[in-house]
């Protein structure tokens, strides 16, 4: 059987993909729902066409296990990796010759006394490395245009900054 990987559907002027993950999650011997503190979150989550699931579960904070990912390290992750390829695409557009992409990036995630939360702010702190000083300051000035092209970025919510670097070899 073939597992497609998402649903392409084209209506006025735009395209629709539409992505799929099954989630499994089954209660542990002796472990309860009835009360918040008593289960774990550890659970897998399987996206639509990869061969293999990713082991998630609640952040630390929210008494998950800290040496698998969460909800929060991968949202992080997929504005961090959704802006370098969009900008990596600009880049091509303007005859930019990318050499090297680091990100260290950060989100804030603030939660209420009454357990709802949101992150606030995200701040990208994309170091580049490019192979022509001419186009220093285009290639800094691209981070806007990657970030209007960004689908993560146009999916959320809250302050995305942008503490880039410039580097030439």
């Amino acid at each position: 059987m073939k597992r497609f990987f998402y649903i392409k559907e084209q209506t006025n002027m735009s395209i629709k993909h539409t992505f799929k993950a099954t989630i499994t999650w089954t209660i542990n011997q002796g472990e309860s729902t009835l009360t918040p503190r008593t289960f774990s979150r550890s659970h897998e989550v399987l996206m639509d066409n990869k061969a293999t699931p990713l082991q998630v579960s609640a952040a630390k904070p929210f008494k998950g296990d800290e040496a698998l990912y969460n909800p929060e390290d991968l949202l992080l992750s997929a504005l961090t990796s959704c802006h370098m390829m969009s900008y990596l695409y600009v880049c091509a557009q303007h005859k930019i010759e990318v050499l090297n992409y680091t990100d260290q990036s950060e989100g804030d995630l603030e939660v209420e006394s009454s357990g709802s939360g949101s992150f606030k702010t995200v701040r990208l702190k994309p170091v580049v490395t490019i192979n022509d000083e001419t186009k220093k300051e285009l290639a800094l000035s691209l981070h806007q245009k990657a970030n209007e092209l960004c689908f993560i970025a146009n999916s959320c919510n809250f302050t995305i900054s942008h503490e880039a670097i410039i580097l030439v070899k």
